[in-house]
């Protein structure tokens, strides 16, 4: 059963990080520039065109619920983590359809995520646009679950953070919450 759970995420992981490659690879007929542009429609897919280096600040996330507005910034390293939310650079941007991933640390910024449940809604606020998503589902999962980070057949929000949240030290599980685009809001003038 644990190996088969592993060729699942093992499979998942290598068809995401393969599309990015060819992504990469395959020249786009767009181009990309310093100013983002969203395409939205009923039959279009929602793309942003838009880069970010390590480090650097995308937007930030609210939370309505806990009254919270939170940084995000490009990257899941320590580096990241301790100014804000991370955004897994292996996942697209907030808006996009797909999954776009974000993690904190639930002894700091994401210490009162275990208030956001189903039901809620999460508000990502960047330059390039306002996406609001509506949380359908709160997973527990084990730490090194990689199931969070799949790809999604829409535009998909998860965040996550270590749990238990008042477990001491290096915490066996992790608390995700997925949401679904609901609302988009492209900034003028793009």
């Amino acid at each position: 059963m644990i190996m088969a759970g592993l060729y699942v995420a093992a499979t998942n992981a290598f068809k995401l990080f393969q599309g990015r490659a060819l992504s990469v690879e395959q020249p786009s007929e767009k181009k990309h520039s310093e100013k983002p542009s969203v395409q939205t429609g009923k039959k279009q897919k929602a793309e942003i065109v838009q880069t970010f280096e390590t480090g650097e600040k995308i937007g930030d996330l609210v939370i309505p619920k806990i009254k919270a507005r939170l940084p995000i910034y490009h990257g899941t390293d320590e580096d990241e983590l301790q100014k804000g939310v991370g955004h897994f650079a292996g996942s697209v941007l907030p808006g996009e359809d797909d999954n776009s991933v974000l993690s904190g640390h639930r002894d700091t910024i994401f210490r009162r995520l275990g208030e956001v449940g189903k039901g809620d809604r999460l508000i990502v606020e960047a330059e390039y646009g306002t996406f609001t998503y509506k949380v359908k589902k709160v997973r527990i999962v084990d730490a090194d679950d990689r199931t969070v980070i799949v790809p999604k057949p829409r535009a998909t929000l998860t965040v996550s953070t270590c749990y238990p949240f008042d477990f001491i030290g290096s915490a066996p599980e992790r608390y995700v919450l997925v949401a679904e685009l609901i609302k988009t809001q492209k900034k003028r003038n793009l």
